[in-house]
């Protein structure tokens, strides 16, 4: 594992000082959190396979942070609310840098809109795209459920996304690695407070230890979708510029393995969801509730496409 410093990242998980876990990573945007973005691309690497890889990872992030806002005053306490709040921020901003990247990369990504319209690229991306055209796996679209059930996915999405990340930080793209080496420390954050939400959860009442279960059984048909490499993340890979989700598994499963042992959690026995039409949400094939979702998020920019905001 990349946490040089600690024989086990949870060691002392369940003691120590709780201050610290309300707060994200404290991170302050440029002024221009854009500059950057419009870099060559790296030789060798083919500039559609680079955008739609973008897309996968910011569309992940983005449909994630949507779902986590819908917490805002809907959290268990004023301190998890702010908590949640950083973490979709955090999402929020990775998500704007990677879509800005992939239209950089290959302009025929970005849905054409009426002459005039103001929206920058990232944003045309965000909200001017239909559920087949999103690449972000189905894990992060469900809908919230309770408290438990965020925590989970939360838990799964992020400690995956942070081992990708991390080797992304050597990517021969030079925004995807500055784009990475910014998201480690948000994500490790993400992680981290999910983690021990989860040993709360479970070591707290009988309800929230059952609510926590229930959360995980919820979430875990979907985790297999992380790491499974499609023909993009293969040629990511091979030119350098991406990471094979496969080849994160093992360091994923020992942290999963590190949280529920400090839980006192089994892993839930259940098989992965199927596939929709020969594909899943990376081939843009979705649940019911990205429909759901995209109605919500979309609503107001599809209204108002020459809108100045």
């Amino acid at each position: 594992m990349h946490d040089d410093d600690h024989q086990s990242v949870y060691d002392g998980l369940t003691g120590g000082d709780e201050s610290r876990w309300a707060f994200g990573a404290g991170l302050e945007a440029p002024d221009d959190a854009l500059a950057g973005v419009g870099a060559p691309v790296p030789v060798g690497v083919d500039p559609h396979a680079l955008a739609t890889y973008c897309l996968m990872l910011g569309d992940d992030a983005l449909v994630h942070s949507h779902r986590l806002s819908q917490w805002c005053s809907n959290a268990p306490d004023l301190e998890e609310d702010i908590a949640l709040a950083n973490v979709a921020l955090d999402l929020l901003g990775q998500a704007r840098l990677l879509l800005a990247r992939a239209a950089v990369v290959d302009p025929g990504v970005v849905p054409v809109l009426p002459a005039g319209s103001p929206v920058p690229d990232e944003d045309a991306l965000a909200f001017f795209r239909d559920a087949a055209e999103f690449r972000n796996v189905r894990l992060v679209e469900g809908e919230n459920g309770d408290f438990a059930v965020t925590v989970a996915r939360m838990l799964l999405f992020a400690t995956h996304r942070l081992a990708v990340l991390q080797r992304l930080t050597a990517s021969a793209d030079p925004v995807l690695a500055a784009i990475a080496a910014k998201g480690v420390k948000e994500v490790a954050y993400h992680r981290d407070h999910a983690a021990r939400w989860c040993v709360t959860l479970a070591l707290g009442t009988e309800e929230s230890r059952r609510r926590v279960v229930a959360g995980l059984e919820r979430v875990w048909p979907f985790r297999d979708e992380l790491s499974r490499t499609t023909p993009v993340e293969a040629t990511a890979a091979a030119q350098g510029f991406g990471v094979d989700p496969g080849s994160v598994s093992d360091e994923v499963e020992a942290v999963l393995d590190q949280v529920l042992a400090a839980s006192g959690l089994e892993r839930p026995a259940l098989p992965p969801v199927g596939e929709v039409a020969g594909g899943a949400g990376r081939d843009g094939r979705h649940t019911e509730a990205m429909g759901l979702l995209l109605a919500e998020m979309q609503v107001v920019a599809r209204a108002h496409p020459l809108g100045r905001w």
